[in-house]
C-alpha cells in the first residue's frame, strides 16, 4: 500500500506543486483547499493519485471532520495561508492583523491538532512558513509576526509529538498568486529588486519549495528544523 500524504492548502502555488512533487514520489496525495473551483481544476492537473475536498482550515469543524474521515495519513503538509497584513507598521489595522493570523496561524494549527487524530506515529508534519519571519524588511512586520509564530511552533511540537517529525520549510520571495494583491507592475518591481539581492540571481519557483519539503518528508532523521529556501538572500553582504 502506497503512502498518503495530505496537503493542505494544496490547490495552488506552492501547495500545488508540493501535490505534484508527492505524486512523483509515488505517494496518494490528498488536498485541500477553499475554492470550490480551484480545487476542481488542481484536481483535473493532478490526474490520477490524486484526490481532495474543499475544506477552509479556518473552521475547526469541518476540518477535524474532515482528517476523521481519512483513517490513515502518512504524513502532512500545511501550506495554507491568509491575508498579508503587509504595509507600515504605524499604519497596520489590528482587523488585517486578526485576519492575517487566522488564515496562517491558527489555520495552520487547526489543521495539524486535526491530523494528529490520524497521523501514523512515526510519520511527518511540515509547515509552510515564510521567509519574513527571519528577515528585516520594513512593511513586513505583520507578516513576519505571524510567520515566526508558526515557526516558533517547530521545536517544541518536534519534542512533544515525537517520534512524529515535525518541520517548516520557509521560503524567500516565490513567484505565486498569493502576490496577486499587487499590480502587475509592483509585482515585477518586487521580484526583481529580490533577484539582485539574491546569490541564485532570481526569485523562487514553486518547484523550488516543492523540493525542500519533500526531503523533510523523507528525512528520517531530521526533526525540529526550519528550512530556509530563499536563495541565499538572507546572506547579504554587510555594508562596507
Amino acid at each position: 500500500m502506497s503512502e498518503r500524504i495530505v496537503v493542505v492548502g494544496g490547490t495552488s502555488g506552492i501547495g500545488l506543486a508540493v501535490a505534484q512533487r508527492q505524486l512523483k514520489e509515488g505517494r496518494e496525495v490528498v488536498v485541500t483547499g477553499r475554492d470550490a473551483g480551484r480545487l476542481a481544476a488542481a484536481l483535473e492537473k493532478l490526474g490520477d493519485g490524486a484526490s481532495g475536498a474543499s475544506v477552509d482550515a479556518r473552521d475547526e469543524e469541518a476540518t477535524r471532520a474532515f482528517f476523521a474521515g481519512l483513517e490513515r495519513v502518512d504524513h502532512v503538509v500545511v501550506a495554507v495561508t491568509g491575508a498579508t497584513a503587509a504595509g507600515p507598521f504605524r499604519s497596520i489595522s489590528t482587523e488585517a492583523l486578526r485576519e492575517a493570523a487566522e488564515g496562517k496561524l491558527l489555520a495552520q494549527t487547526i489543521a495539524a491538532q486535526a491530523a494528529l487524530e490520524v497521523l501514523r506515529p512515526d510519520g511527518s508534519l511540515t509547515f509552510v512558513t515564510a521567509g519574513s519571519a527571519g528577515a528585516a524588511i520594513p512593511g513586513t512586520a505583520g507578516l513576519a509576526a505571524v510567520n515566526a509564530a508558526v515557526e516558533a511552533m517547530v521545536p517544541v511540537l518536534a519534542v512533544e509529538l515525537a517520534p512524529a517529525r515535525v518541520n517548516a520549510v520557509s521560503p524567500g520571495i516565490v513567484d505565486t498568486p498569493w502576490w496577486d494583491w499587487l499590480d502587475a507592475e509592483a509585482r515585477q518591481q518586487t521580484f526583481d529588486a529580490y533577484a539582485k539581492t539574491a546569490p541564485v540571481g532570481r526569485v523562487g519557483r514553486p518547484e523550488d519549495i516543492a523540493d525542500a519539503v519533500a526531503y523533510l518528508v523523507d528525512a528520517g532523521f531530521t526533526t525540529g528544523t526550519v528550512l530556509s529556501v530563499d536563495g541565499g538572500s538572507r546572506l547579504r553582504p554587510a555594508a562596507l
